[in-house]
């Protein structure tokens, strides 16, 4: 009987082989999952335990409090963190996930979860994701040659493209026969799942960490700030997530407002991203080599096209199927984005350049959803869907234009 692995095309056989990244990706896409449930779960429970007439306040906090305190906690303990190898800055990370998701359950059951004490439970547990989103990938970085990094790449966001489908789909399932509480819990579990997997596989005499220099890695903010490419990268992605935002706020009143449809509707529009997501990365991790640097710019260019019918006042299906080839573009843009910095630094530095390119990006799509809001009340949501798109070609070409010039320049 074939495995799994042998069903996949040939660029990401290998990967397989490797025993520590294939115990190691399993591991991952469970926390993934435990996620994408906790989009739903963290809104909901907040509803549920906000006083009268303040839900959106709650809401707007608790969602925030899950996702922000990242950028802060790159900054303020990367004097110690960036120290600890890729390995254990991830184990560090999922435990403290664990421990201060798990508490949720537990107030709950006490009586005790005010709403203060739900949100500063998710602050808690968000403080270091930015550098356990950096141990992941510098892991990987760390445990795979650099021509299998981009199919490695591609596998881990797919994984994460598959959760928004599935998780939160799955959370909408549960939440009708348990509260939103034990639902967070399973988040819990699903770190804890992770933190022991990767602790085990750091001890079973595979590959070594590879030590961190402490003395340059003091420079790798500096370091960044001084590589005109890899700041290019990391402009051009937080200009292309904030140009994203918006989206998240006009379509579900495109859908309501323009549309005059329900729910189902809306969860068709980002189920059929999501798919579309999933397939684009593993397509781009199947070819071998690729100008990534051509790739990455013609995937912002192709992103904003897909929102440009939107203003057209086209068909429904149109839309449907514009949204649903936006994800296939969309999808590769992580693992290109991870590759091109897992190949541009330094080993010693990746982690903190990394950790520095979460901080920041954990920004972008929150400050473009709040101008999401009152531009839709001024332009309505089809102009706002447009108008994203029509930005973000001008933003590839103009970067296209940049690119251009340096090469030219080197």
């Amino acid at each position: 009987m074939l495995s799994p692995a042998r069903l996949l095309p040939r660029s990401y056989q290998p990967l397989f082989a490797h025993v520590e990244f294939r115990r190691l990706l399993p591991a991952l896409a469970v926390s993934d999952l435990g996620d994408g449930m906790s989009m739903v779960a963290v809104a909901w429970l907040a509803v549920v335990i906000a006083p009268e007439g303040q839900a959106g306040f709650v809401v707007g906090a608790a969602v925030a409090a899950y996702t922000l305190p990242g950028a802060v906690g790159a900054l303020v303990f990367g004097r110690w963190l960036r120290r600890l190898a890729p390995r254990r800055l991830l184990v560090v990370d999922s435990w403290l996930r664990a421990v201060m998701l798990g508490c949720v359950p537990v107030a709950w059951v006490a009586g005790v979860l005010h709403p203060v004490l739900y949100v500063a439970l998710l602050a808690g547990s968000s403080v270091l994701h930015a550098w356990g989103g950096a141990g992941r990938y510098s892991l990987i970085s760390q445990l795979l040659p650099p021509e299998r990094r981009l199919a490695a790449n591609a596998l881990v966001s797919s994984s994460t493209s598959a959760s928004i489908i599935a998780g939160p789909a799955l959370a909408g399932l549960l939440v009708t026969f348990v509260a939103p509480a034990w639902l967070i819990g399973v988040d819990a579990v699903s770190f804890a799942v992770l933190a022991v997997q990767v602790g085990r596989s750091g001890a079973g005499g595979g590959v070594a960490d590879a030590p961190v220099d402490a003395g340059r890695a003091r420079d790798g903010l500096r370091l960044l700030r001084g590589q005109p490419e890899l700041m290019g990268v990391l402009a051009l992605t937080w200009l292309f997530n904030f140009l994203y935002g918006p989206v998240e706020v006009a379509l579900p009143l495109h859908v309501t407002d323009d549309l005059s449809a329900g729910g189902g509707l809306l969860g068709l529009y980002w189920m059929l991203f999501g798919v579309g997501a999933v397939l684009g990365a593993l397509a781009v991790g199947a070819l071998r080599r690729l100008p990534l640097w051509p790739v990455t710019l013609g995937i912002v260019v192709g992103w904003g096209a897909m929102l440009l019918p939107f203003g057209l006042g086209v068909p429904v299906g149109v839309t449907l199927l514009c949204f649903a080839l936006g994800g296939v573009i969309y999808g590769p843009f992580t693992a290109l984005s991870f590759t091109l910095f897992q190949e541009r630094t330094p080993a010693a530095w990746l982690t903190t350049v990394l950790a520095a390119r979460g901080a920041a990006l954990l920004t972008a799509a929150p400050v473009g959803t709040a101008l999401g809001g009152p531009l839709t009340a001024a332009v309505g949501a089809r102009g706002v869907l447009a108008g994203s798109g029509g930005v973000t070609v001008l933003l590839g070409v103009a970067a296209c234009g940049v690119w251009l010039r340096g090469k030219r320049k080197r």
